[in-house]
């Protein structure tokens, strides 16, 4: 009897797994994992990201219209894992200065501009909004628009002369944040 129901826990067990394996890579697929890196003097800056695709879909706009991410709305700025940027160094972002050290950021979209938020909280996961008592600075990021489309959501590093230009680009936007 003992022996049964051992085995019938077992194959449940494996099962579980199996389908938590499944769910996990599906979302990898769907959204792989993407990163960025610069420096420039002695400043090195380190973005990690997942990276959502467009698919036909309306990425940015109002609730109304079925945006994936309605304007005025938490935005982890990626996909699964939270993204989290680094600084070698203490830094000026937006103008603002930020201490050296690794923070989750995410972003509050707008038709014009975007609030990026750096939050003291690390290794979030899932979409669950921020705890905004670890917030350390928020920005208010104008928003480009581009000519042409990224499908699957891009961040990248640029130098320019000392300082790191951190460009969002996805769908017809792009969002640039100058990192010295």
């Amino acid at each position: 009897m003992w022996k049964k129901v051992l085995i019938t826990v077992g194959i449940i067990v494996a099962l579980l797994a199996a389908g938590a394996f499944y769910l996990d890579h599906r979302n990898r697929t769907l959204s792989p994992p993407g990163s960025a890196e610069a420096t420039a003097g002695d400043l090195t800056v380190h973005v990690d990201y997942s990276r959502p695709s467009v698919r036909g879909r309306l990425v940015f706009g109002p609730e109304e219209h079925e945006a994936l991410q309605p304007y005025g709305q938490y935005w982890r700025l990626g996909a699964n894992e939270a993204t989290e940027i680094s600084f070698s160094k203490d830094v000026t972002f937006m103008g603002q200065l930020v201490k050296q050290g690794r923070y989750y950021i995410y972003a509050i979209p707008g038709p014009d501009a975007f609030d990026f938020v750096l939050n003291s909280e690390l290794g979030r996961w899932g979409y669950s909004e921020a705890d905004h008592s670890m917030d350390v600075h928020t920005v208010k990021v104008p928003v480009i628009k581009m000519n042409s489309k990224t499908e699957q959501f891009t961040i990248d590093l640029e130098v320019s002369g000392s300082a790191i230009l951190a460009h969002f680009d996805w769908d017809d936007i792009r969002l640039t944040i100058p990192i010295e």
